[in-house]
């Protein structure tokens, strides 16, 4: 593949420019080249790292996890790969039961208001304003 720009990179990957220069700022992606003009210049090694860039990301890694995990491909050690990525799966579980929480008080404290009375009458003001939520 010949070297492509910045734009056809970024409509490649599904991103914008601006994200591609973030990512460069950010040490996680640079040109394979630059032109005598200045202009960025990129080859395949770049559209596959910036995609693992994307797709890791849209699983929940961080850029500071995307840093290790580049770095640990470069090692091609896929134990740490897989500790790694149990350990987001942990933290995705535990973000989830958070949230399953969460939702299951809203839900109850919704279900418990009839909408309409006195604001000091209402249950969910009522509830928030405790001292200890029940568990």
């Amino acid at each position: 593949m010949n070297s492509i720009g910045i734009g056809t990179l970024a409509r490649r990957v599904g991103v914008s420019i601006d994200t591609v220069r973030y990512y460069e700022k950010s040490g996680l992606l640079s040109p394979a080249s630059r032109l005598a003009s200045g202009y960025r210049r990129y080859s395949d090694e770049q559209v596959s790292r910036l995609r693992f860039i994307r797709r890791a990301q849209e699983l929940g890694f961080t850029l500071k996890d995307i840093r290790e995990l580049l770095g640990i491909s470069k090692q091609r050690d896929v134990a740490k790969i897989k500790r790694a990525a149990e350990k987001k799966l942990a933290d995705v579980q535990a973000r989830l039961a958070a949230l399953t929480r969460m939702r299951d008080g809203l839900a109850t404290l919704v279900a418990t208001c009839p909408g309409h009375g006195r604001a000091a009458d209402c249950p969910i003001l009522r509830a928030l304003g405790e001292e200890k939520l029940d568990d």
